[in-house]
């Protein structure tokens, strides 16, 4: 990956987690709705950070574990978001495009893993 790649995914992880901030200030004042609001912010804002330390790892070992907790974090994030669409508490069409990019993300990462993986063999 480039430079300027790494950076336009550190910036989609930044505008990400700006998403689910905005996406949790949304969810009811209930318990239910603010136990997950703060889940969801824990995880989803987590992802940029830790690519961030991915980018300075100090091997490739580093590198693919960091990636790896990014990962993590963006599957759980994941998965609040389809708890919040299938209990709607939140409308489809504000959960949707921040799904569909949680999703993306995700798979980014993981393709980057791999290839890290494949490259150390």
């Amino acid at each position: 990956m480039s430079s300027a790649q790494a950076n336009q995914l550190e910036e989609r992880l930044i505008d990400f987690g700006v998403k689910v901030i905005v996406l949790s200030g949304k969810l009811p004042r209930s318990y239910a709705g603010q136990h997950i609001a703060n889940q969801m912010l824990r995880s989803g804002t987590s992802p940029a950070p830790n690519y961030g330390e991915a980018r300075g790892g100090e091997s490739r070992a580093d590198f693919v574990h960091k990636m790896g907790i990014a990962l993590k974090e963006l599957n759980e994030t994941q998965i609040w978001l389809q708890m919040i669409e299938r209990a709607h508490l939140l409308s489809e069409t504000e959960v949707a495009p921040v799904l569909d990019e949680c999703r993306q993300l995700a798979r980014i990462l993981n393709a980057s893993i791999q290839t890290a993986r494949r490259a150390a063999k």
